[in-house]
Protein backbone atom coordinates (compact mmCIF):
# COMPACT_ATOMS: atom_id res chain seq x y z
CA UNK A 1 0.00 0.00 0.00
CA UNK A 2 1.21 3.34 -1.11
CA UNK A 3 0.27 5.85 0.90
CA UNK A 4 1.19 8.78 -1.40
CA UNK A 5 -0.85 7.38 -3.93
CA UNK A 6 -3.65 7.14 -2.54
CA UNK A 7 -3.97 10.57 -0.89
CA UNK A 8 -2.73 11.88 -3.61
CA UNK A 9 -6.36 14.14 -5.58
CA UNK A 10 -8.58 13.47 -2.24
CA UNK A 11 -11.88 15.16 -2.74
CA UNK A 12 -14.48 15.16 -0.36
CA UNK A 13 -17.25 12.86 -0.96
CA UNK A 14 -19.81 13.82 1.99
CA UNK A 15 -20.42 12.69 6.00
CA UNK A 16 -21.90 9.63 7.85
CA UNK A 17 -23.19 9.53 11.21
CA UNK A 18 -22.47 6.88 13.14
CA UNK A 19 -23.76 6.10 16.88
CA UNK A 20 -21.72 8.53 18.63
CA UNK A 21 -19.02 9.39 15.79
CA UNK A 22 -19.54 11.24 12.81
CA UNK A 23 -17.15 9.86 9.66
CA UNK A 24 -15.97 11.93 6.93
CA UNK A 25 -15.43 10.17 3.39
CA UNK A 26 -12.97 10.63 0.84
CA UNK A 27 -12.31 9.37 -2.48
CA UNK A 28 -9.28 8.78 -4.60
CA UNK A 29 -8.35 6.94 -7.82
CA UNK A 30 -8.36 3.21 -6.13
CA UNK A 31 -10.30 3.69 -3.16
CA UNK A 32 -12.41 5.76 -0.52
CA UNK A 33 -10.73 6.78 2.62
CA UNK A 34 -13.25 7.22 5.52
CA UNK A 35 -11.77 9.13 8.64
CA UNK A 36 -13.22 10.14 11.92
CA UNK A 37 -11.49 12.30 14.85
CA UNK A 38 -10.18 10.40 17.90
CA UNK A 39 -13.00 10.90 21.00
CA UNK A 40 -10.23 10.47 23.22
CA UNK A 41 -6.77 12.11 21.70
CA UNK A 42 -6.89 15.77 20.96
CA UNK A 43 -5.33 16.25 17.75
CA UNK A 44 -5.86 12.43 16.65
CA UNK A 45 -8.09 10.76 14.63
CA UNK A 46 -8.52 7.47 12.38
CA UNK A 47 -8.78 6.43 8.92
CA UNK A 48 -9.97 2.79 6.77
CA UNK A 49 -9.19 2.14 3.64
CA UNK A 50 -12.15 0.77 1.15
CA UNK A 51 -11.71 0.03 -2.06
CA UNK A 52 -14.00 0.98 -4.86
CA UNK A 53 -14.62 -2.01 -6.11
CA UNK A 54 -16.18 -3.45 -3.22
CA UNK A 55 -18.13 -0.41 -3.08
CA UNK A 56 -19.52 -0.83 -6.47
CA UNK A 57 -20.21 -5.14 -5.90
CA UNK A 58 -21.98 -4.13 -2.93
CA UNK A 59 -24.13 -1.19 -4.20
CA UNK A 60 -24.53 -3.17 -7.37
CA UNK A 61 -25.78 -6.31 -4.97
CA UNK A 62 -27.91 -5.01 -2.75
CA UNK A 63 -29.77 -2.11 -4.65
CA UNK A 64 -32.85 -1.46 -2.81
CA UNK A 65 -32.62 -3.85 0.10
CA UNK A 66 -33.82 -2.15 3.33
CA UNK A 67 -32.64 -3.62 6.99
CA UNK A 68 -28.76 -4.10 6.12
CA UNK A 69 -26.37 -4.62 8.70
CA UNK A 70 -22.57 -4.71 8.56
CA UNK A 71 -22.34 -7.96 10.30
CA UNK A 72 -25.13 -9.72 7.74
CA UNK A 73 -22.97 -7.58 4.89
CA UNK A 74 -19.89 -9.30 5.67
CA UNK A 75 -21.50 -12.68 6.36
CA UNK A 76 -22.96 -13.11 3.08
CA UNK A 77 -20.57 -10.78 0.92
CA UNK A 78 -17.09 -12.42 1.60
CA UNK A 79 -16.98 -13.51 -2.47
CA UNK A 80 -17.38 -9.56 -2.72
CA UNK A 81 -14.29 -8.79 -1.55
CA UNK A 82 -15.85 -7.80 1.69
CA UNK A 83 -12.85 -9.15 4.68
CA UNK A 84 -14.91 -8.30 8.15
CA UNK A 85 -17.67 -6.47 9.89
CA UNK A 86 -15.39 -3.38 9.98
CA UNK A 87 -14.93 -3.12 6.25
CA UNK A 88 -18.78 -3.91 5.62
CA UNK A 89 -19.38 -0.68 8.04
CA UNK A 90 -16.67 1.22 6.18
CA UNK A 91 -18.61 0.07 2.71
CA UNK A 92 -21.99 1.37 4.22
CA UNK A 93 -20.92 4.58 5.67
CA UNK A 94 -19.34 5.13 2.14
CA UNK A 95 -22.95 4.43 0.30
CA UNK A 96 -24.13 7.24 2.75
CA UNK A 97 -21.72 9.88 1.84
CA UNK A 98 -22.04 9.32 -1.37
CA UNK A 99 -25.85 9.27 -1.59
CA UNK A 100 -26.50 5.68 -1.84
CA UNK A 101 -28.22 4.69 1.23
CA UNK A 102 -29.65 6.10 4.38
CA UNK A 103 -29.28 4.68 7.83
CA UNK A 104 -32.44 3.55 9.42
CA UNK A 105 -33.13 4.61 12.89
CA UNK A 106 -36.40 2.96 13.37
CA UNK A 107 -34.27 -0.10 15.05
CA UNK A 108 -33.73 0.74 18.67
CA UNK A 109 -31.08 -2.41 18.54
CA UNK A 110 -27.27 -2.25 19.48
CA UNK A 111 -26.56 -2.71 15.65
CA UNK A 112 -27.21 0.36 12.80
CA UNK A 113 -29.39 -0.38 10.06
CA UNK A 114 -28.86 0.77 6.70
CA UNK A 115 -31.19 1.10 3.21
CA UNK A 116 -29.43 0.74 -0.07
CA UNK A 117 -31.04 2.90 -2.65
CA UNK A 118 -32.28 1.34 -5.88
CA UNK A 119 -30.28 2.30 -8.51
Amino acid sequence: MNIRNLATGLRYCGMASGKKQTYYVFESGKAYMVMSASRSKRASGYFNLVSREAVTRIRKTYAGRQDVTAKQLATRSRGAGVRDALQALNILYVLVATGAAKRDDRFQDQRLHFNILPR
